[in-house]
């Protein structure tokens, strides 16, 4: 598979994000959070950033308790992970082809 490379995506905690929400169908604010390292307001921008693009939506579910934030990445920010990840790992696997 070829990929294209995504600025969106591309930025190092974006990608972590991305990388992170493949493999899961969502999850809660602060386990990416604690993932990353990082402080509420750091991981916000970068939510609302992917969140702009249609990269993912956020949850909030009402219930009894403290409310949760939920994260998930749409079937539109999974293509683009995917077709990002591609793209480096051709760059990777061929440094000297010319990549787009």
């Amino acid at each position: 598979m070829t990929g294209k490379f995504d600025e969106v995506v591309h930025a190092p905690h974006r990608l972590r994000i991305c990388a992170f929400l493949d493999a899961t169908s969502s999850t809660e604010f602060s386990v990416l959070r604690d993932l990353l390292g990082v402080a509420d307001s750091v991981l916000s921008k970068h939510l609302k950033v992917l969140q702009e693009a249609g990269y993912l939506t956020i949850t909030k579910p009402t219930g009894r308790g403290r409310v949760k934030t939920w994260v998930r990445l749409t079937a539109e920010g999974r293509r683009a992970y995917v077709g990002h990840a591609a793209a480096l790992k051709s760059l990777v696997d061929n440094p000297t082809a010319r990549h787009e």
